[in-house]
């Protein structure tokens, strides 16, 4: 029940009744469904929010999304694999490839490429799940990098490959007069008795004894360079250049059977054995040149004798006896 509220009347010296106006209750009835009102839109917004009042799109939106991260954690797996078969792949590159073929190593960040500017991922940022779009997109564009490199470094390996075809066909590797030929083989590489001054001195290359026109053989591909008699006690001589820092040099011969400017294979006869120059017998003295220092023709006979053959050879060749030249 209301409390009665009363005022003084001064003329009437008495207390009278206060009587509420209808209209006052009407606007607090008024503000009081306003408040309600109110009050229930933000009940409604609130759970709205929440996961007590999920319409059927909301949940459909959420296994969507459920699903996606599914999907995205199979791609990272799928990843995973990808980067251990490039990671084996690589490592076969610079370790069995590159080292075959004597060519440097390539370090892990020229393979990965130039990292890409942040701002290509700015349209993925923003949204619930933009970490994980980010990082799966940045993981394959590390992998098309590497798969780009790849593919540019085993064209660069079938060039290298190609190129090691031509320097061991360049490569002097057989000898230069037939075994069958040869009558014996006379002196070797290294210090020996000068036959016209007795004289000790370094003997630059091998003599092989053989009959006059014996044929002589090219032993690696390469264009012949000189075929004449300049050299002072060379007598007839071939020079082949054969590159990658070979070169021969073929003395004492009777007659040319190659030209200046000739290119020529492993095989290729070029002259024949004969006496001229400082020589004391039919023979054929023969020099290797590698990047411009002369070195033991012995070290390069793996193409044409066996095994028996080359240690019978290093026997003879190895006596300091007198040479022919």
């Amino acid at each position: 029940m209301s409390k009665v509220k009363y005022v003084y009347d001064p003329e009437k010296l008495a207390y009278r009744k206060i009587k509420p106006k209808k209209g006052r209750n009407f606007g607090y009835f008024a503000l009081f469904l306003v408040a309600s009102a109110l009050f229930g839109f933000l009940c409604f917004v609130v759970l709205l929010n929440t996961s007590y009042f999920e319409t059927p799109k909301d949940r459909m939106m959420a296994r969507e999304i459920d699903n996606m991260k599914i999907n995205y954690a199979i791609l990272n797996k799928k990843i995973d694999r990808l980067n251990a078969t490039m990671s084996d792949l690589e490592d076969r590159d610079n370790n069995v490839y590159r080292a075959y073929f004597n060519s440097s190593p390539v370090g892990e960040e020229k393979r990965k490429g130039e990292k890409n500017a942040n701002d290509q991922y700015k349209l993925l940022e923003g949204f619930d799940n933009s970490d994980l779009v980010i990082n799966a997109n940045k993981r394959l564009d590390v992998i098309s990098n590497q798969l780009a490199f790849q593919s540019k470094s085993l064209d660069e390996i079938i060039k290298l490959a190609k190129g090691k075809e031509k320097l061991l066909a360049a490569i002097p590797a057989i000898q230069p007069v037939k075994n069958e030929a040869l009558k014996q083989m006379a002196s070797g590489f290294g210090y020996r008795s000068d036959p016209f001054t007795k004289v000790r001195k370094f003997h630059k290359g091998m003599d092989f004894t053989a009959r006059t026109g014996t044929p002589i053989y090219a032993t690696g591909d390469g264009v012949v360079e000189k075929a004449d008699a300049s050299l002072s006690g060379y007598g007839n001589h071939i020079e082949i250049r054969h590159g990658y820092g070979y070169k021969t040099l073929y003395a004492h011969l009777s007659k040319y059977k190659a030209r200046p400017g000739q290119r020529i294979k492993r095989g290729d006869i070029i002259g024949y054995v004969g006496s001229t120059g400082r020589s004391e017998a039919p023979h054929l003295h023969y020099e290797v040149y590698q990047n411009g220092k002369v070195v033991n023709p012995l070290n390069f006979y793996y193409g044409s004798i066996s095994a028996k053959e080359y240690v019978l050879i290093s026997q003879i060749a190895n006596q300091e006896n007198q040479s022919l030249d």
